[in-house]
């Protein structure tokens, strides 16, 4: 067996949008077929049918690119590639404590535990069910198949951190904030830098476009003002982990990692 990190494109909506397709596709050729026999108020439906089978087609095309692309076993490995140059930029004292918050099928968790082996990586999740695929049993078995042994798995809300203040040596995430439904998510970052200790690192890799989350410059001038020694925005979408060519494709437009020390 082999670790299964998942896609973040889910199985089921990949087969689901196909089956869509085939179901839509074969309606309208019928109507097509039979069409003469049709009324002149029912020759409309046949156009919308044929219109939908276009619309999802191109969906389902779409959903399949995006899901090779991602995949961790496919040529692309998209996802490996994000997830191991955002551990790149964790670096944790002997006996450091760090949390992902996020962790998903634990990929990134498990990265970073594996980069730093002298200390301890705590993964945090909702597992929503829109991800009803990814739990914490799963981290724990793709932990196991890894053969890491630093990683503890827990459930958590990215919005309200079970942790006290500087608890942590560094805190990680990534592509979580954008998909939880709020228009602050700077705050969200807040509460996360909240548990990181005086001198801890950071590396927080989303879709930080100004629509989800503001003027990101402006936050990061505001850490600095606060005191926090390194603040840098990393614009992933240049070549660092693709292209803007395939962040457009891929939805992935505005991916910027925001890394530094406290």
């Amino acid at each position: 067996m082999s670790a299964n990190y998942k896609n973040w494109i889910p199985d089921g909506m990949v087969t689901g949008f196909i089956a869509g397709t085939t179901v839509l596709a074969g309606t309208t050729a019928a109507a097509a077929i039979f069409g003469k026999r049709l009324s002149k108020a029912q020759k409309p439906v046949t156009a919308a049918l044929a219109v939908g089978t276009v619309g999802f087609s191109a969906a389902t095309l779409w959903l399949k690119i995006c899901h090779e692309r991602y995949s961790y076993t496919g040529k692309r490995q998209l996802s490996r590639q994000i997830v191991e140059g955002t551990a790149e930029y964790v670096d944790l004292p002997e006996g450091g404590l760090c949390l992902d918050v996020g962790c998903g099928s634990g990929a990134l968790t498990i990265a970073v535990a594996k980069r730093n082996p002298q200390a301890k990586m705590i993964g945090i999740d909702r597992w929503g069910k829109e991800y009803a695929s990814f739990n914490k049993e799963l981290c724990e078995s793709n932990a196991r198949e890894e053969n890491v042994t630093n990683t503890e798995f827990k459930q958590g809300d990215a919005v309200k951190l079970e942790f006290p203040d500087e608890t942590f040596d560094a805190v990680t995430s990534n592509y979580v904030y954008h998909n939880i439904p709020s228009r602050e998510r700077q705050a969200i970052l807040r509460e996360t830098l909240r548990v990181l200790k005086k001198g801890g690192t950071f590396a927080i890799h989303d879709i930080m476009s100004k629509g989800k989350y503001g003027d990101m410059q402006k936050f990061a001038d505001e850490l600095r003002a606060e005191g926090y020694e390194i603040v840098v925005l990393i614009d992933t979408t240049k070549g660092k982990f693709m292209s803007p060519a395939e962040a457009a494709l891929m939805g992935l437009s505005g991916s910027t990692l925001l890394v530094g020390k406290k």
